[in-house]
Parts: C-alpha cells; structure tokens; sequence
C-alpha cells in the first residue's frame, strides 16, 4: 500500500507500507492491510503505526484526515510528526509546537513593541492632523 503523509509544512511521509494501524481518540483504534474497502476517517489527535517490512514507525497526528482507497491511503494533517515509537513521536511534536508558541509570543511582543514606537512618531510628527 502506498501511503501519503502531508503538513502544511510539505510532505512529511510517503513510502509502500504493509499494514497501518490508526489510533484516534475520536475513532478508536483500526487496521488498514492491502485491499480494505475504501475509508475516509478523522484522526484528532492520535499516531499511525507504520509497518514496512521488518520496520515499524510512528506518526503522532493532530487534526487529520485519514483517506483510502485502491491501496492508496493519504492522510492530511495540521500538524504530524514521526518516529521510532508512538511516546518518542509525541514528545518531539509536542516540543516543537511548545517552541512556535514561544515564538509567536515573541513575534507578538515585537509587533506590540513596533505599533507602539510608529503611534509615538506618529503623534510626534503630527502625521495625519489637517
């Protein structure tokens, strides 16, 4: 089966797997192997095992949506992330969206910071009086 993985971000995963196991918190858990009827499915938060040969990965997913058919599974994701065991992957996504709120917050005091210093040069200029 031919699996798709993509972020907003790009293209996180796409590879031939064996089987896939989806856990979701919505949807519980479910097996996909070659040939299954055609699914369209949620995954709110939950991980994707991913079997490949004598490989096994995980993907930890948040608001996703999970399609597939004719052996062609493609999973739409805000955010995903992989790795060799399901607690392995969630602690890293979860690390790097803890570092973009940080970030946004110190976007968002910079911005605050600029409004401020353009509103003082504004009332200093007397910009925009008639």
């Amino acid at each position: 089966m031919d699996i798709s993985i993509v972020t907003p971000d790009g293209e996180l995963y796409n590879e031939i797997v064996n089987s896939i196991i989806v856990s979701s918190s919505n949807n519980g858990d479910y097996e996909i192997l070659p040939n299954h009827v055609p699914i369209v499915s949620t995954i709110d938060t939950g991980y994707i095992k991913l079997t490949q040969e004598n490989l096994v990965y995980f993907v930890v997913v948040i608001n996703g949506l999970l399609e597939n058919h004719d052996n062609k599974i493609r999973v739409i994701a805000q955010d995903a992330y992989i790795g060799k065991s399901k607690d392995a992957a969630m602690k890293n996504l979860f690390q790097i969206r803890e570092d973009r709120v940080k970030e946004n917050k110190e976007r968002n005091i910079e911005l605050a910071k600029a409004e401020k210093e353009l509103q003082k040069q504004i009332k200093q200029t007397g910009a925009g009086q008639l």
